[in-house]
């Protein structure tokens, strides 16, 4: 994995606990220009990026390497900055995690992220992402846009109730209870639900699930 982040010491930090935890460390970066570049020479199979670096920042940094699939993004952030949260989200990452997260939920969910699932911070409820979607500085309509709604209508009963289990932020182990079907079956769901929304990532998903009100019965 990759990590960038300014600050020296808090790599350090974290490189520590992540090779503790058996997580091999291929590369920093302390900006997100450099987050790029060594994401396209070294692809790790996750980034642990910080949302607030100087020049480009983890939102930008993370638009293109998800774009360009150079790896998965993880964002290691705060609660306090609502609108910086919800850009990585829009910007592809596939979670996030705070940075009072613990050595042992650090490393597990950057397994969980190589492995193809996503990761919200155990604080992040159905009720966060609305929230985080209300007070988005750009507008954030009550309902999708019209190609997104039209999506959303096209997606099967079963589609939209995966989607309702991505807008209440479960893992695909979560999504496979809920609906009492085997995880490779809700891992396949998960990934048709992604096409057909445009998403690139679970996380991408409960957004557009909680405009579009696709929710838990």
């Amino acid at each position: 994995m990759l990590l960038a982040d300014d600050h020296a010491a808090i790599r350090a930090g974290l490189r520590l606990l992540l090779e503790q935890g058996g997580i091999t460390v291929v590369g920093e970066a302390a900006d997100g220009a450099a987050a790029i570049a060594n994401a396209r020479a070294l692809r790790p199979d996750v980034v642990l990026m910080d949302v607030r670096m100087p020049g480009v920042d983890g939102i930008e940094a993370t638009r293109v390497i998800t774009r360009d699939g150079l790896a998965d993004v993880l964002a290691l952030t705060t609660f306090d900055l609502d609108e910086y949260v919800l850009g990585m989200l829009r910007a592809g990452a596939v979670g996030f995690l705070l940075k009072t997260t613990g050595a042992a939920a650090l490393v597990d969910a950057v397994q969980r992220v190589a492995a193809g699932d996503g990761v919200l911070a155990p604080e992040v409820t159905r009720r966060l992402l609305a929230d985080l979607v209300a007070a988005a500085p750009e507008p954030a309509p009550d309902v999708p846009e019209p190609a997104q709604a039209e999506a959303v209508a096209a997606l099967t009963g079963r589609e939209r109730d995966v989607l309702a289990c991505l807008g209440a932020g479960m893992s695909n182990a979560d999504v496979a209870a809920a609906l009492v079907i085997a995880e490779s079956t809700a891992k396949t769901h998960v990934s048709r639900v992604l096409a057909k929304l445009g998403c690139a990532s679970r996380v991408q998903a409960a957004i557009v699930a909680v405009e579009a009100g696709v929710v838990r019965d």
